[in-house]
């Protein structure tokens, strides 16, 4: 795959073409400037042409050739353009779904042969008997599939963008794609959330500050695993988002970058967390002085029991027993973030406040919680209508009666 490297106003592509009898790297290369007035989508998807067309060239094929490459080599060469943007996780995913899905069904195909039918044979397929493996039922849910269907969509999309193939074949414009209902969004109520953080205090007291942090700050998981106390400003009160730890199964804990620009991010919190997390602090010096050798901290905020940090798993399964335990209606810990943005909007704080503590990058995802809260209010005026309609059913009653 070219590699590209930007200099000044100008880009060099570099290509492998393998190696000499005496095992050096043969390496190809040319420099692109891009035409004087293009926006930075339009150069982006010319200089991506450009690098195919090239690779092509000096590894011995064409454009021509590589547009009617099958879609199973052309998924190998998404995947390794993917790696760079696509989280670690999501990237599993993918390779899952072209794997087990993708290839099988349309790997045969030339890449500029796929037409919208076989798209919707694709789709037709996720929708048949027998595809679930998990031992939860035949058949994938409406929104499973789809989700399978966008690996596929991107594949092509990212075709297209490369002008490898004249149509996307998986425009969903020409598709018939299952109805998906919008997710709900489940949070806990002011007076559920107010119950649970009294339920805390006999908690130990890093867990304590995990669900704090949580609700107040609304963090994602990974970024609250990811937290170091040089993240922690106590004199301004803030917590510095930077980064997001993850772990992927059999693979030891790793740190990102988080989702978007948006999420590095200063959240403000309030005095008594400052004073939770002094304690906290406190506590964690006392384990590492004990421990001696043993403690293998790097200034972590969440721990394991000997300094390393904590497994981003480790406070979803905590948090179901914590709510186990005190007889709290289950939620998933995502809920903590729900909770957090919907307290702040029905407590009257701007919705691009919010938009910037949860590190939204568009306006529209915060706009969700706004639209679970007339959800709610919608609910609570039902409510309120049932019990005024039971209380003239029962008026009625005694009118009757007092009548007979």
């Amino acid at each position: 795959m070219a590699t590209i490297t930007r200099r000044g106003d100008s880009y060099r592509i570099r290509v492998s073409c393998g190696y000499t009898a005496q095992g050096k790297q043969i390496i190809k290369s040319m420099t692109w400037r891009p035409p004087a007035g293009l926006t930075v989508k339009q150069t982006e998807k010319e200089l991506n042409r450009v690098a195919v067309e090239f690779e092509a060239r000096v590894t011995g094929g064409d454009s021509t050739e590589m547009s009617s490459m099958k879609v199973s080599d052309f998924c190998d060469r998404y995947l390794e353009m993917a790696e760079a943007t696509l989280s670690p996780n999501t990237l599993v995913f993918y390779k899952s779904v072209i794997q087990e899905l993708i290839k099988p069904s349309l790997g045969h195909m030339k890449l500029n042969a796929v037409k919208p039918i076989h798209a919707q044979q694709f789709i037709q397929m996720l929708q048949g008997d027998g595809i679930r493996n998990d031992g939860k039922g035949d058949r994938l849910s409406a929104a499973t599939v789809k989700r399978y269907f966008t690996v596929l969509k991107s594949i092509f999309a990212k075709a297209y963008k490369l002008d490898l193939i004249d149509r996307n074949p998986t425009d969903t414009a020409k598709l018939d794609l299952p109805e998906v209902d919008e997710p709900e969004i489940k949070i806990f109520t002011p007076e559920e959330a107010q119950h649970m953080l009294s339920c805390l205090d006999t908690e130990p007291t890093m867990f304590q500050v995990l669900i704090h942090l949580a609700i107040v700050t609304g963090m994602r998981r990974g970024e609250l695993c990811a937290l170091k106390w040089s993240n922690i400003d106590m004199n301004r009160s803030l917590v510095i988002v930077k980064q997001s730890n993850y772990k992927l199964t059999g693979e030891e804990i790793k740190t990102k970058k988080p989702k978007t620009k948006k999420s590095i991010r200063e959240i403000s919190i309030p005095e008594y967390l400052i004073e939770l997390l002094r304690k906290h602090q406190t506590e964690q010096m006392q384990d590492a002085m004990r421990l001696g050798d043993r403690w293998h901290g790097d200034g972590w905020l969440f721990t394991q029991w000997d300094g390393e940090p904590m497994n981003p798993q480790t406070p979803t399964k905590q948090f179901a027993k914590f709510l186990e335990k005190n007889n709290i209606p289950h939620r998933k810990f995502h809920s903590l973030r729900h909770t957090s943005a919907t307290l702040l909007l029905s407590s009257g704080t701007n919705i691009k406040n919010v938009a910037s503590r949860l590190g939204h990058s568009q306006l529209s995802t915060t706009n969700r919680y706004v639209h679970a809260l007339r959800d709610a209010d919608e609910k609570a005026a039902s409510t309120f209508e049932t019990l005024f309609a039971e209380q003239q059913d029962k008026g009625k009653t005694k009118s009757g009666g007092n009548g007979a």
